[in-house]
């Protein structure tokens, strides 16, 4: 996604109150202005209000059928999830955690805000600082390893994942046997996929024109298009940086990865380098492209919901993406759940978090709205919705995978910035300006400069 004025403006806000909460914190004391008392649960006299401030994508199926389902055992909590744009949550919530009358007790926060929040000092640390009001059966080993990384943070534990998702792999069966290949594996290398994909951009019809193509992925610049890129990078051993936060990536591996990016062009269909998230999304539906490397969370709407989607479960497999030299390739993408240092509720606030992501919370939330879970437990238990037993045991090998690899996003305050620097000249690379090699090595110059700012 492209940053709009309005966007950029704000994640400039973001960026300067970092200090500013940083020096809030210092001087605020231990509690960080935190209710001593936690604050309550509330009585049937007076109940307790917290908000929680969370992505438009959810928030209204949330507040609509997730908080009275919460309130069935904590009826004195009133619970009010605020709708807030996603190009505007991390601005607002850095402003909401620098004030001395919030607004907002919880945060969903993606995946790459956790350092620059943590950093601030404006969220609470959930294993130290409400440990206390923690379930003696709120099973943190649980949770498998990559998504609860998502919100750890020099050893601070300061979210839980509430909607996990991964880079991940669909293939139209139909399509790949009207081409005359074998369904794809999870052993399926990068090598053999790039072998396959000319045969996969067929005329499936006979009237002598294409009208099927091989692959779709998010060639557009934005935030989303650096992910497959580094998916490949690491499935091939690579590093997007070394441990003391230096770039890694400017290598012949990267280059080769991001080539894979640029190659696989030549089997998608005429455009595709516009092509954002729901594009390419639009034409596996119509089943005008054999696969596409897109986030799980979207299978259900590829394969499952007929209002939207030509295709069938049955039609559609899912998988981690190929095989690098070193492993499969995937990339994370978590949605957790975070609780401000200066609510006056936290107790009830970290209640609220505790329940959606229990054993038991995180089960009815998947049964109930098909979303992604990242506890062992779930993805080896059977789902209330069938079409989620393949998702299950992909999510559990792409886990495995992630963790491994270390398949994420840059863990820095400043990865929105690194971030966008590899849009940036990335996409240059997918646009034919500049070779591959170019690409990473003006990517890999300009992050110097940013981190040692």
């Amino acid at each position: 996604m492209t940053r709009t004025p309005r966007v950029r403006r704000l994640l400039g806000i973001a960026a300067a109150l970092t200090a500013t909460a940083a020096a809030l914190t210092a001087c605020s004391g231990d509690d960080g202005g935190t209710a001593s008392d936690g604050g309550g649960l509330g009585t049937a006299e007076k109940h307790v209000k917290i908000t929680m401030m969370s992505n438009d994508a959810f928030a209204q199926q949330w507040q609509e059928q997730l908080v009275p389902e919460f309130n069935k055992k904590y009826p004195y909590i009133d619970v009010t999830i605020d709708s807030t744009p996603y190009d505007d949550l991390l601005a607002k919530g850095m402003l909401n955690g620098t004030d001395t009358d919030p607004q907002y007790d919880l945060i969903t926060l993606d995946d790459p805000w956790t350092p620059q929040m943590a950093q601030a000092g404006v969220l609470l640390d959930l294993k130290k600082d409400a440990g206390s009001w923690t379930a003696k059966d709120y099973d943190w080993s649980d949770f498998n390893s990559a998504p609860l990384a998502a919100s750890e943070w020099n050893g601070g534990q300061y979210g839980v994942p509430l909607r996990s998702n991964m880079l991940l792999m669909f293939y139209n069966k139909d399509l790949y046997a009207k081409a005359g290949l074998d369904a794809p594996t999870p052993e399926l290398t990068w090598d053999q996929y790039l072998q396959e994909a000319p045969k996969l951009v067929q005329d499936t019809n006979g009237d002598g024109k294409t009208d099927s193509w091989a692959v779709g992925l998010t060639w557009q610049k934005g935030v989303l298009s650096p992910p497959f890129w580094q998916a490949v990078l690491n499935s091939n051993g690579g590093k997007l940086f070394t441990d003391d936060m230096k770039p890694a990536f400017d290598t012949k591996a990267g280059a080769a990865a991001l080539q894979t990016q640029v190659d696989l062009l030549k089997y998608a269909p005429p455009g595709a380098q516009a092509y954002n998230y729901t594009e390419p999304l639009d034409a596996f539906r119509q089943g005008k492209i054999a696969t596409i490397f897109t986030w799980g969370s979207a299978y259900k709407s590829a394969a499952v919901d007929p209002a939207v989607t030509k295709l069938t479960p049955e039609q559609v497999g899912i998988q981690t993406m190929p095989v690098g030299s070193k492993s499969a390739s995937t990339h994370r993408g978590i949605w957790s759940g975070a609780v401000f240092k200066n609510s006056k509720h936290p107790e009830a606030a970290w209640t609220f978090l505790q329940w959606m992501s229990s054993k038991d919370g995180e089960k009815w939330c998947t049964d109930t709205f098909g979303s992604f879970p990242a506890r062992k437990s779930t993805l080896a238990s059977t789902p209330g919705q069938p079409w989620l037993a393949p998702v299950f045991s992909t999510l559990q090998s792409a886990y495995d995978v992630a963790a491994k690899g270390e398949m994420w996003r840059p863990r820095s305050p400043q990865s929105n910035a690194i971030q966008q620097v590899l849009a940036d000249q990335t996409s240059a690379a997918v646009l034919g300006q500049i070779s591959s090699a170019q690409a990473l090595k003006k990517a890999e110059t300009q992050i110097d400069d940013l981190l040692a700012e």
